[in-house]
């Protein structure tokens, strides 16, 4: 973030481009753009359109907004007093980062919280790595490889995420989990895959 609130678009996907270890070269395959495109935009020379964007962030499985949001400082602790972490806002719940810029990069834990009725939504969610659940409050149903398992409070699941997993809150009051997700791809990638702004 530059002054008056300008975000360098063509750094930011420089750096989730980088970030996912992927070439100009696999970006441009990716996306359908030309090399040539992805280099000027890169480089500031151009500005991408929304539709540009919105390719890219489907070639880069990021949320359109990550080309607009600061990069958070890396650290090797994440200290988040309780009511503030960061909230991603998608229909009907929420999902919490509970160690944003953390270095290690082995595991990501999150705050699930989910209204009367809400879910993952209706595609199966799946990703590398590991994925543990603890049900904090309420209740929730998750469906792993086609098994449900009813996570009340004090109960978990631990499970391959390649497995298609999705999660559904079927009560009448809120429920809150603690996901942490161990990908063995880019932490952003696999938190990303269990937000759906739809």
């Amino acid at each position: 973030m530059t002054e008056r609130g300008y975000v360098d678009v063509g750094k930011r996907l420089r750096t989730l481009r980088e970030r996912q270890r992927m070439s100009i070269r696999a970006l441009a395959e990716a996306s359908g753009l030309a090399v040539n495109t992805l280099s000027l935009i890169e480089n500031g020379r151009t500005s991408p359109s929304v539709s540009t964007l919105q390719r890219l962030a489907v070639a880069l499985q990021v949320p359109i907004s990550a080309f607009f949001t600061p990069e958070v400082p890396q650290q090797r602790i994440v200290y988040t007093p309780a009511g503030q972490a960061s909230n991603n806002i998608f229909p009907h719940g929420t999902l919490a980062d509970l160690a944003p810029g953390f270095v290690n990069h082995t595991l990501e834990p999150l705050l699930l919280t989910l209204n009367p009725g809400a879910g993952s939504g209706p595609e199966a969610i799946i990703h590398t790595g590991q994925e543990f659940v603890f049900g904090l409050s309420g209740q929730i149903l998750y469906t792993v490889a086609d098994q449900t398992y009813t996570i009340n409070p004090g109960d978990s699941l631990l499970f391959e995420a390649v497995l298609p997993h999705r999660w559904h809150n079927p009560g009448n009051t809120p429920a809150q989990a603690l996901l942490v997700l161990c990908p063995l791809e880019l932490p952003r990638s696999a938190f990303e895959r269990h937000i759906r702004y739809e």
